[in-house]
């Protein structure tokens, strides 16, 4: 039961993973495109929070239970499917903070131009760039991830 219990929790974490992903990388694009700054700010706004409160937890554990699984199936943690799982989850790390302190920027700029009712700066589309071509390698490293873990020979 502990380990069914485990395997239910990874797996709903990545869920929530990939859906939050999704979803706020979406909602993120269609307010920069609607360039209604007062909609960016309150979706930066939002988008920030939803880091916090979703992606940090799930980002703590996803590895804490695939390490518990992997003690309760007896496995290798030098497996090769392993060891790329953490290469991989590193990567993901590695693009995932500057995202957050990219989003956090973001979301300060847009408040202020609503505050102050002027434009977005260049600041906020160059920020808003990067985020988005940080995203995409951390998006592919969890698809691939996510691919080991259910295609992987063994357990």
């Amino acid at each position: 039961m502990f380990f069914l219990t485990l395997k239910l929790l990874h797996i709903l974490s990545i869920i929530i993973l990939f859906g939050l992903g999704m979803g706020t990388v979406f909602y993120k694009i269609m307010a920069d495109r609607s360039q209604n700054i007062a909609a960016i700010a309150v979706t930066s706004q939002h988008v920030v929070l939803a880091d916090w409160w979703f992606t940090t937890p799930t980002v703590i554990i996803q590895p804490l239970t695939g390490v518990l699984m992997v003690y309760e199936l007896d496995i290798s943690f030098t497996e090769s499917w392993l060891v790329y799982t953490y290469i991989l989850y590193a990567l993901t790390g590695l693009c995932w903070l500057p995202v957050v302190l990219l989003q956090i920027r973001m979301r300060d700029i847009a408040v202020l131009a609503v505050a102050e009712n002027k434009e977005l700066p260049l600041q906020y589309h160059i920020y808003s760039r990067l985020w988005m071509w940080l995203g995409v390698p951390a998006f592919f490293s969890m698809v691939i991830i996510t691919m080991l873990m259910v295609f992987h020979h063994g357990h």
